[in-house]
């Protein structure tokens, strides 16, 4: 039995670097560009992974040589691969991330390819380790049917489930009724709550509207500003780890944070310990290039 069970994609991140984001229309000379491994369920499989939880990864790649980098990472970061699906048909996505290398930020456009072909009866075919799960990670990366149909599954059995609402897309209301735990970043969370959040007071009102549509718990993620949490009993925001002057790469951070909350709350955290433990292990990744190999090991939390 996995302690963790992440349903999400997996792509290749191609990454440039440049001194700002064109606008558009623009042309702007690159510093720098690698190739890694990426997609959000792939990076939160590996965050929780390296803080040593047993994780599984369910998803789809293709039988080609992004596929095979796939396997590679997974292998090397002892993540169990019988519940990744091959696909004849469809390449392994790609994402196309462009980073200000002065400030870490960045803007992605993401080709899912393979990923988003894996269906309900590809999923049922794993039910058991997800009913039996500590904890069911996932997002909004893969068609939202097999999404909420994963979600139920777990919810059958005794997981703590989460979703990570990214990227922003309309869903169906029902979703919200099996979610434990709601982790939109701020843009994503002015998505669904249809107001800016531009101050704790905000995330508060909007952090309650996700609570009145069925969440159990929601946390947004804020940027340099830290998080907000709120539930039923209590309410607080958190400050964000101080990394003036080291912030190289933000591509990962919040995939970082989610698989950090998975690692706490499988490690029976309580709340704010894991949330801090979620704020540190996001902040250190964005000291480092690239999405999956800038997650941190468990050593580099201390």
């Amino acid at each position: 039995m996995s302690d963790i069970c992440v349903l999400g994609n997996f792509v290749a991140d191609n990454s440039f670097y440049a001194k700002q984001l064109p606008v558009k229309g623009q042309t702007v000379f690159g510093s720098g560009y690698q190739v890694g491994p990426g997609g959000k369920g792939s990076n939160q499989a590996i965050a929780a992974a390296r803080l040593g939880s047993k994780v599984n990864f369910l998803g789809k790649i293709g039988n080609d040589a992004n596929g095979k980098m796939a396997i590679d990472l997974y292998k090397k970061n002892n993540i169990d691969q019988k519940t990744i699906f091959i696909s004849k048909d469809h390449p392994t996505g790609v994402a196309g991330i462009m980073i200000n290398k002065e400030d870490g930020t960045n803007a992605i456009v993401v080709y899912p390819g393979a990923s988003m072909e894996i269906t309900k009866q590809e999923v049922d075919r794993f039910s058991n380790l997800i009913k039996s799960c500590k904890v069911f990670l996932t997002q909004l990366e893969i068609k939202t049917d097999v999404t909420l149909h994963a979600l139920k599954l777990a919810k059958t059995g005794n997981a703590i489930t989460i979703l990570n609402p990214a990227p922003a897309i309309k869903i169906e209301d029902e979703f919200f009724k099996y979610i434990d735990f709601f982790t939109p970043n701020e843009t994503e969370a002015e998505f669904y709550f249809g107001k800016k959040i531009e101050s704790y007071d905000e995330a508060k009102l909007a952090c309650d509207f996700f609570l009145k549509k069925g969440v159990k718990n929601s946390i947004i993620t804020l940027g340099d500003k830290g998080v907000y949490f709120s539930n039923s009993e209590m309410n607080f925001p958190l400050k964000a780890l101080d990394l003036k002057g080291k912030v190289t790469d933000t591509t990962g951070a919040g995939d970082a944070f989610s698989g950090a909350l998975a690692s706490g709350l499988e490690k029976k955290m309580g709340i704010k310990d894991c949330l801090n433990f979620a704020i540190k292990v996001s902040g250190i990744s964005t000291t480092k290039k690239g999405a999956a190999d800038a997650m941190p090991f468990l050593k580099d939390i201390n």
